[in-house]
């Protein structure tokens, strides 16, 4: 394996330690939360814009996910339609309010918004939507570089102003998080790697909360092994196909 290779692992791994030993106090609460609140009759949505979409990926629609989540995860959040038009949106003012309205966020719903940044104009318009409607805010993201960056809301928030809860990723501004000789550029971003695991954690702090209240996580299983399509659909009945 390359040095630069090798780096690559060292790094990943010295994030997810970071995020172990200091956001493991978060990451319970959060699971707590949306536990509650989904026990209590509120929804669970999970928002992000750009590559931070993929956290509403990761929750919803997997093998071992919450059948629960509601993904607020439009096209125009996402890379799907275009490479950079993701980019324009999250700067863009009114979206969020769009959205809020039409997946109608209520008051005690759980709110969880990934943001790297946490500056753009959809982040944190959504949490302020969501903090309007008395929903809580949870939010994921590097408050290292979140720190060293004006917002580009018109209110001077960034994200980790508006949450009730905030998992810092442990990433560097910028994100990546090497540099090579003989590059200006850095290569190597942690946080979708921070992120699979903020997730996972998440998810396994929510099912750990319903259980000790005996009650049984709805969990989505693998359309990939034989005869576990019915489980599925009924959850997809149940709490998706409502939007």
């Amino acid at each position: 394996m390359s040095k630069l290779t090798e780096d690559v692992f060292e790094t990943g791994l010295k994030v997810v330690d970071a995020i172990r030993r200091t956001q493991s106090e978060a990451l319970t609460e959060a699971g707590k939360l949306i536990a509650q609140a989904h026990m209590n009759g509120h929804r669970f949505f999970v928002s992000g814009s750009g590559h931070s979409h993929t956290v509403a990926e990761e929750f919803y629609g997997r093998a071992g996910g919450l059948a629960f989540t509601v993904p607020i995860m439009t096209c125009e959040l996402t890379l799907e339609e275009h490479p950079t038009k993701s980019s324009y949106m999250e700067r863009l003012p009114g979206y969020a309010e769009i959205l809020a309205k039409l997946y109608r966020i209520q008051e005690e719903d759980v709110v969880l918004i990934a943001s790297n940044s946490g500056r753009n104009a959809y982040p944190v318009e959504l949490a302020l939507c969501a903090r309007e409607r008395g929903a809580k805010v949870i939010a994921i993201t590097s408050v290292d570089h979140s720190s060293k960056t004006e917002s580009r809301h018109a209110s001077g928030k960034k994200l980790m102003d508006l949450a009730d809860l905030v998992i810092d990723n442990c990433g560097v501004a910028g994100d990546s998080a090497l540099k090579p000789e003989g590059m200006k550029a850095a290569v190597c971003p942690t946080s979708s790697i921070a992120n699979a695991f903020i997730v996972q954690a998440v998810t396994a702090a929510c099912v750990e909360e319903m259980l000790a209240c005996k009650e049984e996580p709805p969990v989505f299983i693998s359309l990939n092994i034989d005869g576990n399509e019915d489980v599925n659909e009924a959850y997809f009945e149940k709490y998706t196909r409502l939007y």
